[in-house]
């Protein structure tokens, strides 16, 4: 594929496959500033600037990553990735050949490690992560960001952290132990340097055909650098030729203050449960073998309050919630404020639900009656799900099997926007398009054509923006070229169909990404 120029007032882009629905046979589209002004076949094409050459390759709309951490994906794009470890002895090499790598003043920040795919599931201890990170400060999180393992230098510098709710004697920490220790190590890093590290993440978004991200941060007060990160996060998206960052704000009725951070919406990571993995996920019926229901953070009244907060400053809220009983909490928090604020406010702020991957039906009927969008990631269900993975191991394989219900959810009106949870997951989003075709399930696929459309226009619909994630006129000029040479979507349900890989990305009408 040929370029002449990057995009400037007025481009042409000719030649190609274009998928439209406006018009089925476009082989061209034109663009002006950041909008798509024409759609249709090269013998109809208006005149313009610049033309780019598409020499017959796919061109559609981008995708949306509906729920990201910027900072950690580049953190784990550039340093110490503990994913696919197969044992604490593992985990402990990748620390050690990672640590002599850095200065003795760095702190060691890694994560995603997952004990349920070892054989031994024994976790490292305090002191042997210590040891490992050459006594520098250290913290190594769970693969779901939801428990983790300190260096015995914080254990030991600072005890008050191991006497949160949560703090054991042995690994791992969960909970307020969790998140004070996991802040306590990166407030030591630069907000500088943490902009670099997502700045590394945005870039390779882009590689990947995203144009747009919803990052969700959430406050801590042993790191008095996360606001300023995020606003610099926020700032970052601004930026011609980035992908372009939507940040939620995940504090309990701040929704002024959020509004001041440039946050897009309140909420997002708030939680109101914690993770099945780490068994904090909020759950009606106990974990298998067990008389543990999780950990309920917050109450359906605290919900109703936070939603209340964010009406009166026009915002959109979102709630972090995995288990049934958690999106139970969110939605009698939207019932409580239904008689004040109206049904029809309601479904307009377009709130929304993160994971929501324990649910049943009266549950989906009731997201469909407030309108809530489901913001979820068809990864986990690849990573996780089936009748002999962890959501097995922590639901027994009846209730493994219903969690994730994505055909269920878009059959009766529940709108859809794809995510990683990267660095949960890594950013990719055709894996992601790919899980939810292939779903452990069979009775939760998707078609293609929803999946596709769950991760590029159900991204920005969830976000309260109708002009994007189409290839129509008016619409906003976020696209991506494709290697591929054959019209329409890629059969993904076919294992042996490979990944469209982008060859340019265009976001806002500027190139964000371009392979030649």
């Amino acid at each position: 594929m040929s370029h002449q120029q990057q995009p400037g007032p007025s481009t042409l882009w000719r030649g190609g496959h274009v998928l439209s629905p406006t018009s089925p046979a476009a082989t061209a589209l034109r663009t002006e500033g950041d909008r798509i002004t024409w759609v249709g076949p090269d013998a109809d094409a208006p005149a313009a600037d610049r033309t780019v050459d598409l020499d017959g390759a796919l061109v559609t709309p981008s995708f949306v990553d509906s729920h990201v951490h910027l900072t950690g994906t580049g953190t784990a794009l550039t340093g110490l990735d503990l994913a696919g470890t197969v044992s604490a002895a593992d985990v402990l090499d990748r620390v050690a050949a990672y640590a002599k790598t850095l200065p003795s003043d760095a702190v060691v920040i890694g994560g995603g490690w997952d004990e349920t795919t070892w054989d031994d599931p024994a976790l490292p201890s305090y002191d042997e992560v210590d040891r490992a990170a050459g006594g520098r400060l250290a913290y190594l999180s769970r693969i779901d960001g939801h428990s983790g393992i300190p260096g015995s230098r914080i254990v030991s510098e600072q005890p008050e952290i191991g006497l949160l709710e949560y703090g054991l004697d042995k690994p791992p920490y969960r909970r307020m132990a969790h998140r004070g220790a996991r802040a306590a190590v990166a407030h030591a890093v630069p907000v500088h340097q943490r902009l670099d590290k997502a700045r590394e993440a945005l870039a390779h978004a882009a590689s990947l055909g995203i144009t747009a991200v919803a990052e969700h941060s959430v406050p801590n007060d042993r790191d008095n650098r996360i606001e300023p990160e995020f606003q610099g996060l926020v700032a970052l998206g601004t930026e011609p030729g980035l992908p372009t960052v939507f940040g939620w704000w995940g504090e309990l009725r701040a929704a002024e203050k959020a509004r001041d951070l440039g946050a897009h919406g309140c909420g997002g990571d708030l939680s109101v449960d914690g993770s099945l993995g780490s068994h904090t996920a909020y759950l009606r019926t106990p974990y298998e073998g067990t008389d543990r229901t999780g950990s309920q953070y917050l109450t359906a009244d605290q919900i109703a309050a936070h939603l209340f907060d964010c009406h009166d400053v026009g915002l959109p809220a979102a709630f972090h919630a995995i288990g049934d009983g958690a999106v139970e909490a969110v939605l009698d928090g939207l019932d409580l404020v239904e008689p004040r604020v109206g049904l029809d406010a309601i479904r307009h702020a377009r709130h929304r639900i993160e994971h929501a991957e324990v649910l049943d039906g009266p549950l989906v009927a009731r997201m469909v009656h407030h309108g809530v969008h489901a913001s979820v990631q068809p990864a986990f269900d690849a990573a996780w799900g089936g009748p002999n993975r962890m959501y097995a191991a922590r639901l027994g394989r009846e209730r493994a099997l219903a969690t994730n219900p994505f055909s269920h959810l878009a059959g009766v009106g529940v709108p859809l926007a794809f995510g990683s949870d990267s660095p949960v997951t890594p950013l990719d989003p055709w894996g992601g398009v790919r899980a939810a075709l292939a779903h452990r399930s069979p009775v939760s696929r998707l078609p293609m054509a929803a999946a596709f459309t769950a991760a590029t226009r159900g991204g920005w619909r969830a976000l309260g923006i109708d002009d994007a994630g189409t290839l129509a006129p008016g619409a906003r000029a976020h696209f991506t070229v494709w290697d591929a040479s054959v019209p329409g979507l890629p059969d993904l349900s076919d294992p042996g169909t490979p990944d469209p890989v982008a060859a340019t990305t265009v976001a806002a009408g500027h190139i964000a990404f371009s392979r030649t």
